[in-house]
Order: C-alpha cells, then structure tokens, then sequence
C-alpha cells in the first residue's frame, strides 16, 4: 500500500471511531458512546500500524509515552464535567483544552 493509501485508512479508522460516538451519544447512550471513544480501538489500530512500519521497538517507546498523557486526559475530562455546566459548552472546551496543554507542558518538564 502507498503512502496515501495508509494515510486514508488511517483518517477512515479514527473518522469511524469519532462518528460512532457521536450517534451514539446523540441518541441518549452516553455510556455507549464513552466505551466507544475510550475502547482502545485508535490504539489498538495505532499498535499495528506502528508494528508494520516500525517494528516492536516503536510499539515499546510508543506505549510507554503513553501513559503520561493519562494524568493531563483525567484533568481535561473532570474540567468538562465541572465547567460545562457553569459557563456552558465553548468556555469549557477552552478551558479544558488550556488546561490539557498546560498539564502536557508540565508532563514533559517533569519528563527530560
């Protein structure tokens, strides 16, 4: 396969993922539609392509980075949960999204 072949595979898997949770949730199932964004079907796709172009080595360091991103995801997600219905939905998308980048900065301060 070339490149743009991989790559439009690569945009259908995670447009797939995006619009299932999407129906999901607008049809009242936000349980179903949490387990469809948080199955690591992105990651299990990411592991294989990642195991076809790099080998075990790129899954290794992939996997292991990670987890560092666990901490900064918690703190967007509880942000939502907290200031969407204080301020509504764009005000806390911001802020959320300021408060995921700031807390990948410290990761990656505390990392090197």
């Amino acid at each position: 396969m070339n490149e743009l072949g991989k790559y439009a595979v690569y945009f259908l898997l995670g447009g797939t993922i995006v619009s299932v949770s999407t129906y999901l949730g607008a049809q009242g199932r936000p349980y179903l539609a949490a387990f469809a964004s948080t199955f690591p079907a992105i990651t299990g796709a990411t592991f294989i392509l990642l195991y076809v172009n790099g080998g075990s080595d790129a899954i290794v360091a992939y996997a292991e980075k990670l987890f560092w991103f666990v901490p900064p995801w918690i703190i967007y997600v509880l942000a939502m949960i907290f200031i969407v219905p204080r301020l509504g939905f764009w005000p806390a998308m911001t802020l959320s999204l300021v408060l995921y980048m700031g807390c990948v900065w410290l990761v990656r301060l505390a990392v090197r």
